[in-house]
């Protein structure tokens, strides 16, 4: 990763991934690249379907977003071609991601199903 990157990539970057660029940026890429913070279970409040609902809310977000963005490309309204690449990408494999979360919840669901009593 270089250390410059044009304001439009970073304002569509996650908070997450600001703050790693500007760790980055700000060590002057000497040394290991620090790990994400991991929040502790106090620290989320939310119920298990809160955190399932606004993941898919924020993939269907991007999905949408996405739609968007080949629309104005299709009537010739984009303005940068390689962020509607990238944005197109990047909802690709949050959809992929999803899915295959969702495969391996039915799938330890259904071995517990299975399991004798």
């Amino acid at each position: 990763m270089s250390a410059f990157l044009p304001v439009e990539a970073l304002s569509s970057l996650s908070p997450q991934a600001q703050s790693m660029v500007s760790a980055v940026n700000a060590q002057g890429m000497q040394g290991p690249v620090p790990a994400p913070a991991v929040e502790s279970a106090e620290a989320v409040n939310g119920s298990f379907s809160q955190l399932v609902s606004s993941g898919l809310s924020q993939i269907n977000g991007q999905l949408i977003n996405s739609q968007v963005d080949l629309q104005k490309l299709a009537m010739g309204d984009a303005q940068n071609l390689h962020q509607v690449m990238i944005n197109l990408e990047e909802s690709r494999v949050s959809f992929q991601l999803m899915m295959q979360v969702r495969n391996r919840l039915l799938e330890a669901y259904q071995d517990i199903m299975k399991m004798p009593i």
